[in-house]
């Protein structure tokens, strides 16, 4: 098995296909390759392949996440989107150890997000979890605020100052994810 990572510019017509299938996310579904750059241009995409160059898991890692907490902007990697090609093979638990490693190494101030259905999985992988602090994230939809729809803020890479920060998130204590006009 290989860990690989590639930016959006360099993924095959056939890998974007293949992540679209995994993702299997409908308004998506029929994404076309060049939308598919433009959208994701802020991401890199790591994978974990076969011997033959198959996905067999795939992470993006999304450069564009910002949160606003107590009025100081906080730049993320945010991890998002793991999925394996075939469930409880450990494809998944393997390319969240090596995506770890390698945000480490690049001293990259990365978190991610899960619902608590999820906390087994990331437990057993042995990533920080701070338990439902995901959900006083604020969201902007239309108009208004929107509570994230997470529980769960995973830490893969973060200073000790930073992490002090996003446990104090509380229902008082909101972060707001801020968006590029």
């Amino acid at each position: 098995m290989k860990y690989q990572i590639k930016q959006t510019n360099e993924l095959t017509e056939k890998e974007i296909e293949h992540i679209l299938q995994l993702w299997d996310i409908s308004a998506w579904n029929t994404m076309k390759s060049a939308y598919f750059r433009t959208f994701f241009k802020d991401s890199e995409f790591h994978f974990l392949l076969d011997s033959h160059s198959e996905i067999l898991a795939v992470f993006r890692l999304n450069f564009d996440f910002v949160l606003e907490i107590s009025g100081t902007q906080y730049a993320f990697a945010e991890a998002v989107g793991l999925v394996a090609a075939h469930k409880k093979k450990g494809y998944g638990a393997m390319l969240v150890q090596k995506f770890k490693e390698n945000v480490a190494q690049r001293n990259l101030e990365t978190i991610g997000f899960c619902h608590a259905d999820l906390r087994p999985f990331y437990e057993k992988c042995t990533i920080e979890i701070l338990y439902d602090k995901a959900k006083a994230i604020k969201e902007h939809a239309g108009s208004e605020w929107i509570n994230s729809e997470d529980d769960d803020i995973l830490i893969f890479n973060i200073s000790q100052k930073i992490k002090e920060q996003l446990n104090t998130l509380s229902a008082q204590n909101n972060a707001y994810l801020i968006t590029k006009e």
